[in-house]
């Protein structure tokens, strides 16, 4: 599938709009970039930097953002139609800013966001 990467910076910024307002308030100190790939798992369609809410403590102040990278390489890669793309973005940014509110990958897989 190919895709103009400011198409899918589109589709990932509709993907945030997805969230539900108040979920998104919540976040707290976390930023969304679109990246080609990750160098390291070149495979992987997103990925949560950072240190999950539910991890932080008193201590925790003063930090870069937490970063979730969406990446756009292996999205298109996987998929053969917008409509394609459009939903695994959307799977992906949900999955990420799950692990933002420190929810880990089997629990995600239970609720059909693995």
């Amino acid at each position: 599938m190919e895709m103009t990467a400011a198409r899918f910076e589109e589709l990932v910024a509709d993907a945030l709009d997805e969230v539900p307002g108040e979920l998104a308030g919540a976040m707290d100190n976390v930023v969304v970039l679109v990246e080609d790939h990750n160098e390291e798992a070149p495979d992987i369609l997103g990925l949560y930097h950072g240190v999950a809410l539910t991890e932080r403590t008193s201590d925790y102040g003063g930090v870069l953002p937490d970063r979730i990278s969406i990446y756009r390489t292996p999205i298109l890669r996987m998929c053969e139609s917008e409509d394609q793309v459009v939903e695994e973005v959307l799977i992906t940014v949900v999955h990420e800013i799950a692990h933002h509110f420190g929810i880990d990958d089997s629990r995600l897989h239970e609720l059909g966001w693995g």
